[in-house]
């Protein structure tokens, strides 16, 4: 649960780097959560009301991770936008996201597991 308030409280931050499990880990309680909002809007015939708040609510948590995600395998957050090219698109941005990290210090800043550079 910590990585994903984790996430969201350094929801605008495009700089650094994350690490394979934060990201995932985010990703997991997120997808958890929106099956929960989608069972309330259900139950309460909100017609997908709180569903959508959810999504829109954490849709730049989403993207600032997924961002310093790339940045931890060296790549610049402009790849994000590679899920976009149909077919292949989402498949390489996948294949990306699950890529291990960059060894070291990278332009991004200093490895996550390692901490800050001396």
């Amino acid at each position: 649960m910590n990585w994903y308030l984790d996430a969201l409280k350094n929801y605008a931050n495009f700089e650094g780097r994350a690490r394979r499990k934060a990201y995932w880990m985010f990703i997991l309680f997120w997808l958890i959560a929106a099956g929960l909002t989608g069972i309330l809007d259900s139950v309460l015939g909100t017609n997908g009301i709180l569903f959508t708040l959810y999504v829109l609510g954490t849709l730049v948590p989403l993207i600032a991770l997924s961002v310093r995600r790339l940045h931890d395998i060296g790549k610049s957050g402009w790849w994000y936008f590679i899920q976009f090219v149909p077919l292949i698109g989402s498949i390489w941005f996948i294949i990306l996201l699950v890529t291990n990290s960059q060894p070291g210090s990278n332009p991004y800043g200093p490895h996550p597991k390692e901490g800050p550079a001396a």
